[in-house]
């Protein structure tokens, strides 16, 4: 990966005093608008199926579990994907990788919108998790890439709108949509959206890398397959094991797999390193810059994805708001999030990271502890402004976390960076998710067998799961401590 010359780095006046960074030109703008666009609506994509579950069930006439594979198939997918896709952005070119994600996303978004069967239906959401996959590593890379430094922080804060926003609107627009029409009005919507970005990409998009012929290693390729796809499975079956059976077995096996295709992924790597043809380079893990806000942003993230999934099952099942009351809960938050999220970018060039992500994390924190007091009687409005309260602890988190660990990489490990970040998330979402709403189920459980009425019942398991959360995110404020306080180094152009 090569930084692209058209951008000028910060000069020096006689004075020893960084210039301020020169405004991005129009193209640059219009590329990660593009870029941005198009990964906004994937992730829109991710947690609008989730509210369309029951009437896919009532369609396909399948159980729960069969259904729930829309949402575990689509995470497996980019769990195995995103390792990868380090060694696509070396071998194959900006547009190359733009094209390819999404026009998978695109041909499994139709694919959906007209399944016959749950069978194609479930091919189609693995058409969109391998779009999605390719083209958020690529967006962060292509922002690292052509972004000066002192600009990173803001542009990143516009990225955090979209890796975070994006999935906390996803349950608004699907109500909305079912509330006019079928569950199939959810992938057509997005159907016009995602090819009128592809084309205006394929138009404005120009390649900032050139082409490595990096050797493709199909070991670590099958290895991948087997350790991610093996732990993201076994995270999101957290709730199977615990309920024992011959299914806990194979979910056990399954995630023992994972973590034995890891060990040995991880040491394939390593040793390919040393020849400069590993599928996913490793270095960036040896960088404490990288690793400490990664380690934080993960299990932020953890905690993120799983109050998300999580909530709509208190506020359906225990509080009994509908689908589209629901979204319409959390859609406050979203717009908060969406107008703050910028403005953490532009305080992080200002300041650093720490002085912005200490705060985001008590805010964070605060948010978590108060909804951890919820009950059958909490008002709907009440958990509007907690969530409110939450999304401005993300805010200000989220992107600093990201710019900083990835800022603290020499070019070249960008896209290897990025991959990681990614890959790792997944995993982090997927551990969040199931941990939470085993904690959920279990309580709940508990509080049936107590004598407990089913709201109450379900009010206390979501109490119990959003106090591990709040446990979970102050841990991470604590790690955050670890962050640098300064602003990113001005670039000194020679």
């Amino acid at each position: 990966m090569v930084t692209d010359p058209s951008q000028p780095a910060a000069s020096i006046d006689p004075a020893g005093t960084a210039a301020p960074a020169p405004a991005l030109s129009a193209q640059v703008r219009s590329v990660l608008a593009i870029l941005m666009g198009s990964a906004f609506v994937m992730m829109l994509n991710e947690t609008t199926v989730a509210v369309a579950l029951p009437a896919v069930m009532a369609d396909y006439a399948v159980s729960a579990a069969t259904a729930q594979w829309l949402l575990t198939g689509f995470l497996l997918t980019m769990a195995v994907v995103m390792p990868t896709t380090g060694w696509m952005l070396e071998r194959f070119t900006t547009r190359a990788v733009f094209a390819a994600a999404v026009g998978s996303f695109l041909v499994g978004t139709v694919l959906a919108a007209l399944a016959p069967t749950f069978a194609v239906l479930l091919l189609g959401r693995i058409g969109q998790g391998l779009g999605t996959a390719m083209l958020l590593p690529l967006m962060l890379t292509v922002t690292m890439t052509l972004v000066p430094a002192e600009r990173r922080g803001s542009v990143m804060g516009v990225i955090a709108v979209v890796m975070a926003v994006g999935p906390a609107l996803g349950p608004t627009v699907a109500g909305a949509v079912l509330a006019v029409t079928t569950w199939h009005g959810i992938f057509w919507i997005m159907v016009p959206l995602v090819a009128a970005a592809g084309i205006l990409g394929m138009m404005r998009l120009r390649n900032v890398s050139t082409p490595v012929h990096v050797p493709l290693d199909v070991l670590s390729v099958l290895l991948s397959v087997v350790a991610f796809g093996g732990l993201v499975y076994g995270l999101s079956s957290i709730g199977i094991i615990l309920a024992g059976g011959s299914a806990a077995l194979v979910a056990i096996g399954v995630s023992v797999a994972g973590a034995l295709g890891l060990a040995l992924f991880v040491g394939r790597q390593l040793r390919l390193a040393r020849t400069e043809s590993a599928l996913l380079d490793l270095r960036p893990l040896a960088v404490p810059g990288f690793t400490v806000p990664l380690i934080a942003l993960l299990v932020l993230f953890a905690a993120l994805l799983g109050v998300m999934n999580t909530l709509p099952l208190y506020l359906q099942g225990s509080l009994l708001a509908s689908a589209l009351a629901t979204g319409l809960v959390l859609m406050p938050g979203g717009l908060v999030e969406t107008v703050l999220s910028p403005v953490a970018g532009r305080l992080f060039d200002r300041v650093g990271p720490r002085p912005v992500v200490i705060p985001g994390m008590v805010f964070a924190f605060g948010a978590l502890a108060w909804l951890s007091t919820v009950d059958e009687t909490t008002s709907v409005w009440q958990i509007a402004l907690i969530h409110v309260v939450f999304s401005i602890g993300l805010a200000a988190c989220l992107s600093p976390l990201m710019t900083a660990a990835l800022g603290s990489l020499p070019a070249p490990l960008y896209g290897h960076g990025s991959a990681i970040l990614n890959t790792a998330q997944q995993l982090a979402g997927a551990a969040g998710t199931a941990a939470l709403i085993a904690i959920f189920s279990a309580v709940s459980e508990g509080s049936r067998s107590g004598g407990a009425a089913e709201a109450v019942a379900l009010a206390d398991g979501a109490g119990t799961a959003f106090l591990v959360a709040a446990i979970a995110v102050a841990a991470a404020g604590v790690l955050s401590l670890g962050i640098g306080r300064k602003p990113p180094a001005q670039t000194v152009a020679g």
